[in-house]
């Protein structure tokens, strides 16, 4: 058994609410100093940094989980979970045909940049990412199941984008193994709240949306080996 240190929820630059350091280079760099072994960015509806990511974190030898924060139409926040870059592109050339393609305003929101793995600016996405696609959430669910990825509700302790505040509960039928809780919220304080909820999995992330957010060595997953497949196995449940 491995007990793997992780952050499964970090935003880049590609994030217009990110900070403009949080490059790949300095993203990875950064959870290597805080002795992560796991991370995964997850990018508001968009993967365009997960490559220059994955460069980045195979050099620092951590390994980087392909990630999405996808916002459905219904704006339920949902992180979705890859086994390859492959399918996460996968993923991304579906999502093409679902965003409102709001004109991102970069003077409210910020700039969302797409960086090579050298930290230069490639391109910016230029319609705005913090927003709901015309995904509904079983549409979504379905999708990500069928590349092969695992979907796992946001930050369900919140009152604003998680499945529990828009909808009032999880639905039964979509068999959601993990939740994630927002950091500095306990699984006993949420579960004394929502005890329907006791046999589930449950991660904590930083949502880190600038360098020092990143989490230290303070959460942990035990895995059978350190592999994108085992951390799967362990959120699909």
């Amino acid at each position: 058994m491995v007990k793997a240190a992780v952050d499964l929820h970090i935003h880049s630059c590609l994030s217009p609410c990110a900070s403009d350091d949080m490059t790949p280079n300095n993203i990875v760099m950064m959870s290597k100093i805080k002795g992560l072994d796991i991370i995964s960015v997850c990018d508001h509806n968009h993967t365009g940094n997960l490559e220059a990511v994955s460069k980045a974190a195979d050099e620092a030898g951590i390994l980087l989980l392909p990630g999405l924060e996808l916002e459905t139409s219904e704006e339920i926040h949902l992180l979705c979970y890859f086994p390859s870059l492959e399918s996460i592109f996968n993923m991304q050339s579906v999502l093409n045909n679902y965003y409102l393609n709001i004109e991102n305003r970069e003077d409210i929101f910020g700039p969302q940049w797409i960086m090579d793995a050298s930290d230069r600016p490639v391109r910016k996405v230029e319609h705005l990412l913090t927003t709901a696609t015309k995904l509904d959430l079983y549409s979504c669910v379905s999708l990500v199941r069928e590349i092969g990825g695992v979907p796992v509700p946001a930050h369900v302790d919140r009152s604003s984008y998680s499945i529990i505040s828009n909808l009032g509960s999880i639905p039964g039928d979509l068999r959601f193994n993990t939740l994630e809780l927002s950091r500095g919220v306990s699984k006993e304080d949420f579960l004394k709240k929502y005890p329907e909820y006791a046999d589930r999995f449950f991660i904590s992330s930083s949502d880190a949306h600038d360098l020092g957010m990143i989490l230290e060595r303070e959460w942990f997953i035990e895995l059978e080996k350190l592999s994108i497949m085992d951390i799967l196995e362990k959120l699909r449940g």
